[in-house]
């Protein structure tokens, strides 16, 4: 059975970022996750989570200047030192709030000719961030984005991302899944998930085109959480949309799995 996680920077904008815990609690959720905790210590953070008996199962490293348009710093030359400190930085939140998964953004492309050069410091940053998480237990996820949503980013498809992994060859540098970015991308999600269920290490899902709830668009969600019951994945699966409307008045879609807490 499918193991769903709220994710916090999307859905329950209805609240304040820490009030959102307790209101997916409320509604159902066992764990959450969010792009970026470091606006609030690690200790604000924990005391919700075990306000609401959550598990924290997903952030993103520190991505750089997101408000100015940075989407990682990963592969960005003349970064090395600041990548380094901020997945430390990560790593401490990690260790505080039991989170075993961070993903790194690699960063926009700064030019075609600088696109070789970009993915081998990319490489090279990965095989830091997975020898350092090792020591913790914690899985290195990357991710491919569309590019419509996120033009420029370095790392689109499923099977780039494969292929970096196993270049790095660290057991706990993992491919995160996100259906909605790899049907606008590639499509044939069926297909990709069976050839690396092996090196999938996180899920998330939303509706296409719209990215509201998984209930309508272009796939067809329930056919997929079965195939993933099937294919023996055992991780969570984050909820990463736009509520259409109220979040916890568009949960209709997710009842067969999750029930309100009474």
């Amino acid at each position: 059975m499918p193991r769903f996680a709220a994710n916090l920077s999307m859905m329950y904008n209805e609240h304040a970022f820490l009030d959102r815990f307790a209101a997916a609690a409320q509604d159902g959720f066992d764990a959450v996750e969010y792009l970026f905790p470091y606006e609030h210590s690690a200790a604000e953070i924990k005391a919700r989570l075990d306000g609401a008996s959550l598990t924290q199962v997903l952030f993103n490293a520190p991505p750089g200047d997101w408000a100015g348009g940075e989407r990682g710093i990963a592969s960005l030359p003349g970064r090395e030192d600041e990548f380094r400190r901020s997945f430390d930085t990560a790593l401490d939140y990690a260790r505080v709030l039991g989170n075993r998964r961070i993903h790194v953004m690699a960063g926009l492309v700064v030019s075609d000719a600088a696109r070789p050069a970009q993915r081998e410091l990319y490489v090279k940053h990965l095989e830091y961030a997975a020898r350092t998480a090792g020591a913790d237990g914690i899985d290195v996820l990357i991710e491919p984005i569309n590019t419509r949503d996120m033009p420029g980013y370095l790392l689109n498809r499923q099977d780039d991302a494969q292929a970096i992994c196993a270049e790095v060859g660290a057991l706990n540098l993992r491919v995160q899944f996100d259906c909605y970015h790899c049907q606008i991308v590639e499509g044939d999600l069926a297909v990709k998930l069976k050839r690396d269920v092996a090196r999938i290490g996180h899920i998330q899902v939303a509706g296409v085109p719209e990215r509201h709830e998984p209930d309508s668009g272009e796939l067809n969600y329930p056919w997929l959480f079965a195939l993933i019951d099937e294919l023996g994945y055992d991780g969570w699966i984050g909820c990463e949309y736009r509520p259409r409307a109220g979040t916890s008045a568009g949960l209709g879609w997710i009842r067969q799995w999750v029930a309100p807490r009474g």
